[in-house]
């Protein structure tokens, strides 16, 4: 990854960094003699990772996820090269390249720093392009096999009323409780009407298990309607962090030899206030704000 705002790899801690801009620069026609240290800050080796889908076709866009595996600081305004996503098999299925979105911040000076969420860690939205398709067995064999996102048999038992019940007899069958076999056509173009059918057909499904995810790289909390609040006393107080940075200068006497030397004093200032304690009362569901 390059374009970084000299918040990149050290090629002392990190070489390999260094030894993987030599040998894209030699691809590029650029000889770079044997022995040469180069230690560019706009640098970072990175990692990616993707999720291909199913039924997923060349040309199709994929969001990539880049994660530093150097010393860099920040990715912040990085770009990535041209790089190759390979799978388990060592194929590659997909060529990756684009802008980084860093969801965090971050800031410092005179040797102190602040930070909110992962610098280290972001995102490339529609950054690589699929280059070899996977094969999905739709067509073959008598029954396709349904799976429920989430294992419940009061859920599994209604997906299968509900289909016998549109198509008849025992078209479908619980096999425990997350996956359902269904008998399906077998001419490929029946068999997408018999799913385009069956995707329509409305289930009710089990009430949802309470629910909260935490997100600690980005600080967001997602709950779903299932969440009761009960009752509970909240607190939170505020934090300030302020740094000044203070230039001085050392100006040795006349005739001493010495050099006038510009130093940074950083004066860090932290300043914590009690919060007010604040009583909730219990309610049946997350109230919406």
């Amino acid at each position: 990854m390059v374009g970084l705002d000299g918040s990149g790899d050290k090629v002392t801690s990190s070489p390999f960094t260094g030894q993987a801009m030599i040998n894209m620069l030699n691809q590029l026609g650029v000889q770079v003699p044997p022995g040469t240290k180069i230690d560019p800050k706009n640098v970072a080796a990175v990692t990616l990772t993707a999720t291909l889908p199913p039924f997923s076709k060349r040309g199709q866009m994929l969001d990539v996820t880049a994660s530093s595996i150097g010393d860099a600081k920040s990715l912040r305004g990085g770009t990535l090269l041209l790089s190759p996503l390979k799978g388990a098999d060592g194929q590659i299925y997909a060529m990756a390249q684009g802008n980084v979105v860093v969801g965090g911040a971050g800031a410092s000076a005179g040797g102190s720093s602040t930070q909110i969420n992962q610098l280290s860690v972001g995102r490339i939205p529609s950054g690589a392009t699929v280059e070899r398709e996977v094969q999905t067995a739709l067509g073959d064999g008598e029954f396709i096999h349904l799976e429920l996102q989430e294992s419940d048999f009061t859920t599994a038992n209604r997906a299968v009323q509900a289909i016998n019940k549109v198509f008849g007899g025992d078209t479908a069958r619980a096999v425990d409780g997350r996956l359902i076999e269904v008998r399906a056509p077998f001419d490929s173009n029946q068999r997408v009407q018999f799913l385009s059918r069956m995707e329509n057909i409305a289930v009710d499904p089990a009430d949802l298990s309470p629910l909260v995810i935490i997100n600690a790289r980005t600080g967001s909390i997602v709950m779903n309607q299932a969440v009761t609040l009960g009752s509970c006393a909240v607190s939170h107080g505020n934090l300030s962090v302020t740094v000044n940075n203070t230039p001085q200068v050392s100006q040795p006497n006349p005739l001493s030899g010495g050099k006038t030397v510009v130093t940074n004093q950083a004066d860090i200032t932290i300043n914590s206030t009690s919060g007010k304690v604040v009583g909730l009362k219990g309610a049946q569901t997350c109230p919406r704000w």
